[in-house]
């Protein structure tokens, strides 16, 4: 199992849970109001009056499997927009 920590411009949450339904993703949490900055380019999503742009994140839980298959897509969404801002980690979880 892989958690999937996806971050993104507020303006892509309809891409965003449109890919989750895709892959059959149902269980996620979603924070809203999320600010920061990339670590390369862009400008900062800080909800501010000089930087207005907000973030959200999702989390999910997936199977090994859907995690290259969730990145693609992912990627593509990023592509069509690339300035809004998103990205995918991944981290291996463990069941104890």
């Amino acid at each position: 199992m892989k958690a999937a920590f996806i971050t993104y411009n507020q303006a892509h949450i309809e891409e965003v849970e449109r890919v989750l339904n895709q892959l059959a993703i149902r269980g996620y949490t979603r924070w809203t109001d999320v600010q920061g900055r990339g670590s390369k380019d862009g400008e900062p999503h800080l909800g501010s009056h000089a930087w207005p742009a907000k973030n959200m994140a999702t989390l999910c839980i997936i199977e090994d499997s859907i995690a290259p298959l969730l990145k693609k897509m992912l990627r593509g969404v990023d592509a069509a927009a690339p300035k809004q801002g998103l990205r995918v980690f991944f981290w291996q979880m463990a069941d104890v």
